[in-house]
């Protein structure tokens, strides 16, 4: 039996026949030779439609995620768009949280309403708003926790009791397959941007999409179609540079959780800063919830805010997250508080 770190590192690859490399290859080709007349080589033909490279990194993630497969995409964006085209049609209804990713948010208020998608935002740390928003076209419950940036906790098994016919979605980004293990907790589709602790070097942009057959039938055929024809794949370089931090997410987010818990505790008892948003702080209304679901409870850099009549003490920077290096993407080395 193995543990996490150790799938981490193995899972996914065995050396290849050629040379027995130990790490996986970057297969920059884009094109693969065959046996004879469509007899492909290892199932290869086209690196928009697959390449083993990125074949690796799918299957890690999987097994991770306890997964039966994952899809890699060339964004986390790029997975939420295949997932609600797959999963949606005109006329259907999506459920989403009113703490939503800004990116996630925008794609179904601007884009899908477009198509005639239907939507109802709901504070989804509450089920029984949940309940009462799932109608008779509901299709997708698209669940994100934490929540960025608010880092509120949904209960995903809670969830999971309410949602009737539709699928269950969790944007796992933010916890990561080491502190989260949605599919274990009812969910029926896991997604992750790979940009942020997947990647975990702020070096390489990428998403990935986790599924079932028994748990949503044909889904993973329907994200094959997109991954290769309309063009949403990874490149075989960030799927290496992705696969190659994931090697380190267990050591990484041990670290992310005991600097996090420092700095909120810190945080927390300034009195310049009147809330500081860290599920892993008794005073944070999702922290059961968190303690049930995740394991540790929290590895995210706290949020805080300070009162108005305070301004001239505020904790710096002002408004503040305690990481070192401010920047629109989170979670990742450059934004992991220094010991």
């Amino acid at each position: 039996m193995t543990g996490f770190a150790t799938d981490a590192i193995h899972a996914g690859y065995d050396p290849d026949s050629l040379y027995g490399p130990i790490n996986t290859p970057i297969y920059a080709s884009t094109t693969f030779a065959q046996d004879g007349l469509a007899q492909l080589r290892g199932g290869y033909e086209y690196t928009r439609v697959g390449n083993p490279t990125v074949t690796a990194l799918e299957k890690a993630v999987a097994a991770l995620e306890g997964a039966e497969y994952a899809v890699a995409y060339s964004s986390g964006m790029a997975a939420i768009d295949v997932i609600l085209r797959v999963l949606l049609k005109p006329g259907d209804h999506i459920v989403v949280s009113n703490d939503a990713y800004g990116g996630t948010y925008r794609l179904i208020q601007q884009v899908f309403t477009q198509w005639g998608v239907e939507n109802t935002v709901v504070d989804m740390t509450n089920p029984d708003e949940v309940a009462a928003a799932v109608q008779d076209n509901t299709k997708v419950i698209w669940v994100e926790t934490p929540t960025n940036p608010m880092l509120d906790i949904v209960d995903i098994e809670a969830i999971a009791g309410v949602k009737q016919q539709a699928t269950l979605v969790v944007d796992n980004t933010f916890a990561s397959p080491y502190l989260q293990k949605p599919f274990d907790l009812g969910a029926d589709v896991v997604v992750h941007s790979t940009t942020k602790y997947i990647g975990g070097h702020s070096d390489v942009v990428g998403g990935i999409v986790c599924g079932d057959d028994a748990r949503v039938p044909g889904f993973h055929e329907q994200l094959r179609f997109f991954f290769g024809w309309v063009g949403a794949n990874p490149s075989p370089f960030d799927t290496y540079l992705t696969g190659r931090g994931l090697k380190t997410l267990a050591v990484r987010m041990d670290k992310h959780c005991d600097n996090a818990e420092a700095v909120a505790a810190f945080l927390d008892a300034q009195p310049q800063v009147a809330r500081v948003c860290y599920p892993g702080l008794e005073s944070h209304p999702g922290h059961e919830t968190a303690k049930k679901q995740m394991t540790p409870s929290a590895a995210w850099s706290p949020c805080c805010s300070r009162p108005p009549s305070r301004l001239r003490h505020s904790v710096s920077p002002p408004h503040c997250s305690a990481w070192r290096n401010p920047s629109a993407a989170w979670r990742a080395w450059l934004s992991t508080p220094p010991p």
